[in-house]
């Protein structure tokens, strides 16, 4: 569990660093990697949904900040 929660949060920095390049620069560097594919970019695009479900939800139960007061 903790391993797939580590996966998570890396992949969602990952597609924050390449959204951000994309939004400072005008290059798509998701849609470059993807080689122009929309069905690769758009699959992508719905694992980074399921991670970011997935980190809320591992938040929500296993509360990891629950002890820093």
């Amino acid at each position: 569990m903790k391993f797939t929660c580590y996966m998570c949060v890396s992949l969602l920095v990952v597609s924050a660093i390449c959204g951000g390049v994309f939004a400072f620069t005008g290059f798509n560097p998701l849609l470059f990697l993807s080689f122009g594919s929309q069905t690769v970019y758009r699959s992508f695009l719905a694992i980074n949904a399921v991670a970011a479900l997935f980190t809320v939800y591992s938040l929500i139960v296993f509360k990891p900040f629950k002890g820093l007061k």
